[in-house]
């Protein structure tokens, strides 16, 4: 069954849904400033371009120059792309300019940090966007129907991406699409398959080995299911997620685990991320220490924040990082 909305916004801000103005002085380029002109050129020429999204086809006439990014990990993609965003939604709550590491010192000018699951309109309208992007968030219409409202085009999820399904490939795609950067997009994708190919080939052990995602949360345990970015992170690199969580699967990504279902996280890896809790409440958990692939310690513990960011970003630039710290860990417990 789908998170009630009540649950999701306790959830969202601390990333358990894998993992939602004014500038003063001067109006700021959207793009990079650094740009060679014959790239912005090239860019510029893309234009115009058509995006389908759950709510229509919507066109893009010409090269974006005041981005507005409110969708989970839309302003994270940007950047990855060269594109810096006026406004910008901090779901993962980074805090500073919005971003995790792997983004440190992308932006020149700060953006206006606007709401998450709340638009503030006047913030919105005041930034004077001509693009608004919110690729992955909850699909409803009436926050649809509030941005459309402003009379710029709105990239919104794709088909069946409603409540934060969007991968990070449709993500990447849309973006780098309205954005006039597809030829970039194309090679981030193809950079981070190659990576995953190249950690998986290094670590033979992953192949068709059982993997748990679950989550220790301020209300409980949870596993995380197939359509979480946790979940295809892990295959990606050769894991199967474990049948038992998986038969749990409904049409929501994340399936809470009573302390009765504790052992369902029994797998030859069980990787635990912490959403409002620590590492010390997990390890004191007696009937959590007692599954047994925990016990006989195949277990992985993302303790580390801004590693477990990174999976919650599901971005392209979030999901390298990752690669790159968490593989590591996830070897380590298999020996």
């Amino acid at each position: 069954m789908r998170l009630p909305f009540s649950r999701a916004r306790r959830l969202l801000p601390v990333a358990v849904l894998g993992a939602v103005v004014a500038l003063s002085g001067c109006s700021t380029s959207g793009t990079d400033d650094d740009a060679a002109p014959d790239t912005a050129s090239s860019a510029a020429s893309q234009f115009p371009v058509t995006i389908t999204t759950a709510f229509g086809d919507v066109t893009v006439s010409k090269q974006p120059e005041r981005v507005v990014a409110l969708g989970w990990s839309d302003a994270d993609v940007a950047l990855s792309l060269g594109v810096q965003p006026v406004g910008a939604a901090d779901w993962l709550a980074f805090g500073g300019d919005g971003q995790g590491p792997w983004n440190a010192g992308k932006y020149t000018t700060k953006p206006e940090i606007l709401g998450t699951l709340e638009l503030d309109m006047e913030k919105v309208t005041a930034l004077r966007p001509d693009l608004i992007l919110d690729t992955r968030s909850s699909g409803d219409k009436a926050r649809h129907d509030q941005l459309a409202a402003l009379g710029v085009p709105v990239i919104d999820v794709p088909k069946g991406g409603e409540m934060y399904l969007t991968s990070w490939e449709q993500q990447l795609d849309m973006i780098g699409t309205a954005l006039g950067k597809q030829a970039e997009a194309a090679k981030l994708k193809s950079d981070l398959d190659a990576k995953f190919t190249t950690a998986a080939a290094a670590n033979p052990k992953f192949k068709d080995a059982t993997v748990a995602a679950v989550a220790r949360t301020g209300d409980g345990w949870g596993a995380y299911v197939t359509g979480d970015g946790r979940v295809d992170f892990l295959t990606k690199l050769g894991f199967k997620n474990a049948p038992a969580i998986e038969a749990l699967k409904k049409d929501s990504f994340y399936i809470p685990l009573s302390n009765e279902q504790l052992d369902l996280a029994d797998a030859d890896l069980t990787v635990v991320f912490l959403i409002q809790s620590t590492l010390d409440q997990v390890k004191s958990d007696k009937l959590f220490q007692a599954v047994p692939s925990v016990k006989a310690g195949h277990v992985a513990y993302m303790d580390n924040k801004d590693i477990s960011n990174a999976f919650s970003s599901a971005s392209v630039g979030g999901l390298s990082y990752a690669v790159d710290q968490a593989v590591p860990l996830l070897a380590a417990p298999l020996g």
